[in-house]
């Protein structure tokens, strides 16, 4: 796995639909807050609210494009992210060995609809023709995972295969996933929605036996100055073509805004070896829009 980083663990070792709109959902939320003196506070979007909303605000978001996922990656990225999710799990280069007696045990979080951790089951068996290895498809959001399974019906694969599970968790604490028990945990453009980002990486931290990888693909830092500032225009009109494509300029607007708070590449990787993991890095694309992030447990 990780083509550029190490060939296998022994070497990496060594080294509801808005029922109303959801802006009044906001509302209502930072009408609760004000009477809260004593709640901690932290960031949806450009928005102050107290963190034990922050998940049902979230939740709200992705509920409301569930059904749209695919196009709204698809405006978000003009395309572009099916070309990084194909690096991220050719990178990865994941798949039980042939010379090995153990199948592996992924773990793919905030994954609902399911386009990486088939991906990866996909690039197991075409390349190591691995049919043995296991996947738990995770995320907080049920309308996600079933975009996940219809997917699955859809292309006639996964679906009630007893290898792949989908599971309602909380990726700050996947409190019904065993700690040592996986041997990849991968997570695509979802960890910047959580909570609290560090609590998330110590989880997938317990998760992972000794030797195992983290892995992450999430919007980043772009380090060129030209390309930065064409892409912030484009982020000014993407809540209007959410309005446009999907009737949605609220959730597209969070989603922007999410981005703009996520940590820059650096800064990621130190909360990465914050958790415990070393061999951390990270591999910018398109100029620093998105990135690859890794780490191993040792």
């Amino acid at each position: 796995m990780l083509k550029s980083v190490a060939r296998s663990s022994a070497a990496w070792r060594s080294q509801s639909r808005l029922a109303r709109p959801f802006s009044q959902t906001l509302s209502a939320f930072n009408a609760k807050s004000d009477n809260t003196e004593t709640a901690q506070f932290t960031h949806f979007g450009s928005k102050r609210v107290p963190k034990v909303e922050k998940e049902k605000l979230v939740r709200h978001v992705f509920s409301s494009v569930a059904s749209k996922y695919d196009l709204m990656n698809d405006v978000m990225s003009l395309g572009i992210h099916r070309l990084w999710k194909d690096h991220f799990i050719n990178k990865l280069d994941a798949g039980k060995r042939p010379n090995s007696t153990e199948p592996l045990h992924f773990i793919d979080v905030a994954g609902g609809s399911g386009d990486i951790a088939f991906g990866i089951l996909d690039h197991a068996e075409q390349k190591f023709h691995d049919t043995e290895s296991s996947m738990h498809i995770v995320d907080i959001n049920p309308d996600m995972l079933k975009e996940g399974e219809k997917r699955a019906m859809e292309q006639q694969k996964y679906f009630n295969d007893p290898r792949v599970t989908f599971l309602v968790q909380n990726g700050e604490t996947l409190d019904k996933i065993e700690s040592n028990s996986k041997d990849v945990y991968t997570i695509s453009f979802g960890i910047r929605n959580f909570t609290d980002i560090q609590a998330g990486l110590n989880a997938a931290y317990r998760v992972l036996k000794p030797g195992g990888i983290f892995y992450c693909l999430e919007f980043s830092k772009i380090q060129n100055y030209l390309v930065d500032s064409a892409y912030q225009q484009w982020a000014k009109i993407l809540p209007v073509m959410g309005s446009i494509v999907a009737n949605d300029y609220d959730s597209y607007q969070y989603l922007v805004e999410s981005i703009e708070k996520f940590p820059d590449q650096e800064t990621f990787k130190e909360m990465i070896q914050k958790a415990g993991f070393e061999s951390a890095g990270y591999e910018s694309l398109t100029f620093g829009i998105c990135a690859i992030h890794w780490g191993v447990k040792v």
